[in-house]
């Protein structure tokens, strides 16, 4: 007798709880299938940099190698300046001060990224710097982007 009651007052509760658990955790091992839709963005700006570069500063024998020097120092200045359009730019910042005077304050920038797509507009000469304006239009690097990794979001998810 002693045994039934036993069995009743604990076992049987305990095997429902079981039961229940095992029941509640095979929703978790259904295979489910999910649609992805595409999303596009609405606009697509069209960015714009201009780099300068002084002729003379930089090395070379000839004014010719100066000229083509400088070309290319404003072209890494554009790319720099679009690379800080798209990503952003770090500051860092530091003081440092001695007898409650400050001695020493450093300031840092950095940019760092990749930038596909961007187009010469022009190089000119400006007095004693060359100049280079470069344009990247964001829809020409959204289509580069979408070769590699189409952007999604789920459409439906069917479980089976």
């Amino acid at each position: 007798m002693a045994l039934m009651k036993f069995i009743k007052s604990k076992l049987v509760p305990s095997i429902a709880i079981l039961f229940a658990f095992i029941l509640s955790g095979c929703g978790m091992f259904l295979d489910k299938h999910v649609v992805w839709e595409y999303e596009e963005p609405k606009t697509f700006p069209v960015l714009r940099a201009i780099g300068y570069a002084p002729i003379e500063a930089q090395p070379g024998d000839s004014i010719e190698i100066k000229n083509i020097m400088a070309m290319r120092a404003s072209k890494l200045d554009a790319y720099r300046e679009l690379t800080e359009q798209v990503y952003g730019q770090q500051i860092q910042g530091k003081s440092e001060v001695k007898n409650l005077v400050s001695s020493d304050d450093k300031l840092r920038s950095k940019v760092s990224g990749v930038i596909r797509g961007a187009k010469i507009v022009k190089v000119y000469p400006v007095g004693g710097t060359y100049a280079t304006e470069l344009e990247l239009d964001m829809k020409l690097v959204h289509e580069l982007y979408q070769i590699n990794t189409r952007s999604r979001t789920i459409k439906r998810v069917d479980y089976y």
